[in-house]
């Protein structure tokens, strides 16, 4: 009886928890979402939790950040580093994972250590400006998406997925005369769709929040991701580039909403993305991370 007791209490326990937790990480998304919507005179007045939008309600905020020119040469650039990210980062570590994951290829354990090694130790800031400067990438694309070509970390689960196929198709297609090029494009590749969503949904999320290489490696604005936008917008107060339809004593009121809507308008879309691979997550994070 006390058994039962104990087996029935803690998965209530458990959900109460989970709950708890998951308005904690939602509520300042809600948070923004709200005040994005608020009457910007009276927001910048109210203290504490917000459960509902501050009437009367107001979208001038979207359609001012809507109108602004860094906004959209933000979300430009950022697709650009994204889709030209992606692709680079998928094709060499799907291409390097395969082959580290050949059992006849020579020091493989050796150069996986090398490969491992670097999530440890690396060469730091300095010298890899010094080698993105040296190798005249400086203010280009590239230095936005060779860098970071190669992640280890997904490098690993994605070769711990590969090394899970059976050897007997890589077999059987060597019989038919095939050769790698062709087992890695028409075999390993179609069977290894839920990794390569996950894969594709890490480096995804990494590009879209990525700042830090391009306040480095970047001296113009008309190359700045959104995320650099965001930066200027939020921490330096900087809203009087926006075409907002409030002017004079407002401008500092409606500043307020301006920054959630900002927000808001820079979220969404991975938030959107997400639901589309969710189904491929769980399976290729697990499969990667047991299989081998």
């Amino acid at each position: 009886m006390q058994k039962r007791k104990a087996d029935s209490v803690f998965p209530a326990f458990n959900a109460l928890f989970l709950i708890f937790l998951m308005i904690v990480m939602l509520y300042p998304f809600i948070h923004s979402v709200l005040a994005s919507i608020s009457n910007p005179n009276k927001l910048i007045m109210h203290r504490g939790f917000l459960f509902a939008p501050i009437p009367p309600l107001s979208f001038s905020a979207y359609m001012a950040v809507f109108q602004d020119a860094r906004i959209v040469s933000g979300y430009r650039n950022t697709l650009i580093y994204l889709a030209l990210g992606t692709t680079i980062n998928i094709i060499l570590t799907s291409m390097a994972a395969y082959t580290l994951s050949l059992p006849r290829l020579m020091m493989r354990d050796f150069i996986m250590f090398g490969i491992t090694f670097t999530m440890l130790f690396s060469g730091g800031m300095i010298p890899t400006y010094i080698q993105v400067y040296n190798l005249h990438m400086v203010n280009t694309i590239w230095a936005m998406v060779l860098p970071s070509a190669i992640n280890t970390m997904n490098l690993i689960i994605m070769r711990t997925y590969f090394q899970g196929i059976p050897e007997s198709l890589r077999e059987s297609a060597k019989i038919d005369g095939a050769n790698d090029i062709f087992i890695f494009i028409r075999i390993i590749l179609p069977l290894s769709t839920p990794v390569i969503a996950v894969i594709l949904l890490y480096y995804g999320v990494y590009h879209w929040n990525s700042w830090l290489p391009a306040a480095i490696y970047l001296r113009r604005s008309s190359q700045y991701p959104l995320q650099i936008v965001l930066r200027d917008i939020l921490l330096n107060n900087d809203t009087n580039a926006m075409n907002s339809p409030t002017a004079g004593s407002d401008r500092y009121s409606i500043s307020e909403t301006l920054k959630y809507a900002t927000i808001i308008v820079s979220t969404v879309p991975i938030l959107i993305v997400y639901p589309l691979l969710q189904k491929y997550f769980t399976k290729g994070v697990m499969i990667g991370a047991i299989k081998g």
